[in-house]
């Protein structure tokens, strides 16, 4: 590298962190942790360079420069570049970057964004920026996500939901989804899924249903359904026992 040339050539007459140390801290690198370094070193410098020619100057920069700077780079042709305002934006200029081209900055933005303003992110193109919608959305307006048609977007959506639009996802297609389903439905609503063609989903009914339903599935095809059934059916059992018990001392 040609220090002579570096606009910062004079920092190289400074010890340590004062100044700069080609080869460890210097913003001339091709390593992105030898420019981070400088500019952690020099933080005020940040501002400086955000036109820099090459895209990890700029990226690093962004790190450190005044925010109400950063409006300038929306446009940047790198993403690095762009992450970094996704990142660090105000929340009134972030909206800008939620159809960026790239998924890893709309990932961010929907990670950030106020959750009244993801309407947006709700359809978009890559599942994992629709999944952030789906745990960041309004409830009111979780519903509307019911049918997205990636499973693991689903999940997130039952994970959420409030009764009744939860019931909806109970003949999802998916197990994985079912099985969230099964986690948090009211118990009286569980027969529905007790016949289900997973196991685990059976297995969510069995430890969480009332006592009709368990017993339906004391013999189920399933090792591990029948043994949580028949554990539940026990607990049930002790605890008819001990309330009958407590109810006629209390008689007598």
């Amino acid at each position: 590298m040609d220090c002579a040339s570096c606009a910062y050539a004079a920092l190289r007459n400074l010890p340590s962190e004062p100044g700069c140390e080609p080869g460890h801290a210097c913003m001339q690198d091709a390593y992105a942790r030898r420019i981070d370094r400088f500019f952690s070193w020099h933080p005020e410098l940040g501002n400086e360079q955000l036109a820099h020619p090459y895209f990890e100057v700029r990226a690093i920069a962004a790190r450190h420069a005044d925010v109400f700077r950063l409006r300038a780079l929306i446009d940047d042709p790198d993403e690095t570049v762009r992450l970094q305002l996704a990142l660090r934006l105000p929340h009134a200029h972030l909206a800008l970057l939620a159809h960026d081209p790239h998924r890893e900055v709309r990932i961010r933005v929907a990670q950030r964004l106020a959750p009244t303003a993801l309407m947006s992110m709700r359809s978009d193109s890559d599942y994992g920026v629709r999944e952030w919608a789906a745990r960041r959305l309004p409830l009111a307006l979780l519903p509307l996500m019911i049918g997205d048609p990636d499973r693991a977007v689903r999940a997130r959506v039952a994970e959420r939901l409030d009764m009744p639009a939860l019931l909806r996802l109970a003949g999802d297609a998916q197990a994985d989804v079912r099985r969230i389903v099964a986690e948090r439905l009211p118990a009286p609503l569980l027969p529905r899924l007790a016949f289900d063609a997973d196991w685990r989903v059976r297995w969510e009914v069995a430890r969480r249903a009332t006592r009709e339903t368990v017993t339906s599935l004391l013999n189920d095809a399933d090792d591990e359904v029948r043994a949580m059934a028949r554990q539940r059916h026990r607990t049930m059992d002790a605890s008819e026992l001990t309330s009958q018990l407590n109810a006629g001392v209390g008689h007598g």
